[in-house]
């Protein structure tokens, strides 16, 4: 069984709440704002990298448009393997989280 990190579970989490509409900038203002954290579009791209190479998500390209100086958007979409990695990754930190003594985080 091979773990998700924390950013790529985020980014996947990510790109499954917003739908048809996860793009790399969508994305980094997803994690942002569900998150309250600042993410840089490098903290956004390096794990979807990973993500695209190990098959948990498909990437594809839309219609060059001209907003974007002709430029097309990649879209971002999960794979069956990609829903089956948070299926695990919940699984095992519900597991940990409820082999955790009642009380250990109160000081």
């Amino acid at each position: 069984m091979i773990l998700l990190s924390r950013a790529e579970e985020t980014v996947l989490l990510a790109i499954l709440g917003l739908g048809d509409n996860a793009y790399g900038v969508s994305i980094l203002e997803y994690i942002q704002e569900k998150t309250g954290v600042e993410w840089s579009l490098a903290q956004t791209y390096d794990p979807l990298k990973k993500l695209v190479k190990k098959g948990y998500v498909l990437k594809t390209k839309g219609d060059p448009t001209p907003e974007r100086g002709g430029r097309a958007k990649s879209h971002f979409r999960l794979s069956g393997q990609g829903r089956q990695a948070l299926i695990e990754i919940r699984r095992v930190q519900e597991c940990l989280w409820t082999a955790v003594p009642k009380g250990a985080l109160v000081r």
